[in-house]
């Protein structure tokens, strides 16, 4: 397909974002138009632009730009970044929206977009996205060449490496050995210019930007990615280990033994300090994996409120709750002061901090939690019929109990949770894919965990994913 040809569906239109294969399902031409429909759905006069290191991504950023411009819009370029870059550039620039290019962990073929509106706030799917992309179906007449808008590039690296800053004390901190992984994607430079003001010693790698991928996909989630930074760590004796997927805005932890941190124990973990510096606060979490959080934002005498899982839904409901944090199993971690948008780089900062302070490692902080309330970590599986499992599972569990001794709590915030009295669990299928998620836990029973697990798995059939 050429590349001034326009895809012939807008399948790349996801839940939250865009995502497409360069150039079938995504290319330069669609670019434009959604420049254009931006534009005139949200009516705004400037907007942000970044662009991450894939190798398609000048020249669809270029042509987004120019969707934008000939709509009498001003664009701001930040360049190369992150999208937690364009998160933080929207408000501290005071700009109408923002638009990241980015296909984030996805294959190099990939490319798409996270939209953001003014005060960086999500568009998505509710709440503007398939608007967006329904007009990219007409073409939008440019206004007169005199009208149009202008192109300025500006850096907005010093202000986003103070802003990060101000989430740790740096006279706290000292020098720790750590290691971190970028995988080739955008989190390097900024890495780079944090080392300049941290005590700390970095052991970087694959730290240069590089949309080959020649190391693969960076997606800390697949354990096959896991061991180059785990290794690093035991090799350099490290006091932790950090790892991020392409755009970072997730990041990964391993303690100094290499062993991978769920994400779930680090929500607990960030919640309660935070809790610290804003008691009575709200906590938002999701429903996959949720009895360790709810008991650490409890005893911090804060309130753990549920939401629906992605990120458009755990913004909104952090803005009605005003909540200091919000935390997602899957890595994402929202705070308030940072315009209630997820980061990959304060979690490592907040969690660097507490090392430091509290003279302890992260095993110390995180084992008693794991024997506490054990978990499966989220299990994926295609399946032939999402609907019926769900139903099989339903019947299963929900209307008899806990071998029919027990009634259960079932809660449909997201897909089915059960949750009995020792142990509860959480399936739906997946927004942007064709999966079905499994995640159990269990309260301080691993054997318990290990056989309602397999239990489940028989139920759901189909054919591991990851």
């Amino acid at each position: 397909m050429a590349a001034d040809t326009l895809p012939p569906d807008r399948a790349c239109f996801k839940a939250y974002d865009i995502r497409g294969r360069v150039p079938d399902q995504f290319n330069p031409a669609l670019a434009y138009r959604i420049g254009a429909a931006f534009a005139k759905h949200t009516g705004a006069r400037r907007v942000v632009v970044g662009r991450d290191m894939r190798l398609t991504g000048p020249a669809i950023a270029q042509a987004l730009v120019q969707g934008l411009i000939t709509q009498g819009v001003d664009v701001v370029d930040i360049g190369m970044c992150g999208t937690e870059e364009v998160y933080f550039a929207t408000p501290h620039l005071d700009a109408d929206g923002g638009i990241m290019v980015t296909a984030s962990h996805n294959p190099g073929d990939y490319n798409g977009m996270k939209l953001v509106a003014r005060g960086a706030r999500p568009i998505s799917g509710d709440t503007g996205l398939f608007d967006i992309r329904d007009l990219t179906n007409v073409e939008i007449a440019p206004v007169s060449r005199t009208d149009h808008g202008s192109v300025q590039e500006q850096s907005i690296h010093t202000a986003y490496t103070e802003h990060l800053l101000s989430y740790i004390n740096l006279e706290s901190l000292k020098p720790l050995r750590i290691v971190a992984n970028p995988g080739n994607g955008m989190a390097g430079p900024t890495i780079e210019r944090l080392k300049a003001v941290l005590p700390f010693e970095f052991v970087l790698l694959q730290d240069k930007p590089d949309g080959t991928f020649p190391n693969g996909v960076p997606n800390p989630l697949l354990e096959s990615n896991r061991q180059i930074t785990a290794q690093a760590v035991v090799d350099n004796r490290a006091e932790l280990g950090v790892a991020w997927d392409g755009d970072f805005d997730r990041c990964f932890f391993f303690d100094a033994d290499g062993r991978f941190i769920e994400g779930y124990y680090i929500v607990g973990l960030l919640a309660d300090a935070l809790l610290r510096k804003s008691p009575d606060a709200a906590v938002i979490h999701d429903p996959r994996l949720t009895w360790n959080t709810i008991q650490l934002v409890e005893a911090a005498g804060g309130r753990a409120v549920q939401s629906k899982t992605g990120h458009a839904f755990i913004k909104e409901r952090m803005r009605k709750e005003d909540a200091v944090y919000g935390g997602e199993m899957s890595a994402h971690h929202y705070f308030r002061a940072f315009n209630y948008c997820d980061s990959g780089m304060i979690p490592w900062l907040l969690v660097a901090e507490m090392l430091c302070k509290a003279n302890t490692t992260l095993a110390e902080l995180v084992d008693q939690r794991i024997r506490l309330f054990p978990c499966s970590g989220e299990i994926n599986r295609r399946v032939d019929d999402a609907e019926d499992v769900l139903a099989r599972i339903y019947e299963g569990y929900a209307p008899a109990g806990d071998s029919r001794c027990e009634s259960p709590v079932i809660d449909n915030t997201d897909g089915l949770s059960i949750e009995y009295r020792h142990w509860r669990f959480n399936v739906r299928r997946s927004n942007t894919e064709p999966l079905l998620r499994l995640n159990v836990e269990t309260r301080a029973d691993a054997d318990l965990l290990d056989r309602k697990t397999k239990e489940l798995l028989e139920v759901i059939g189909g054919q591991p994913a990851t």
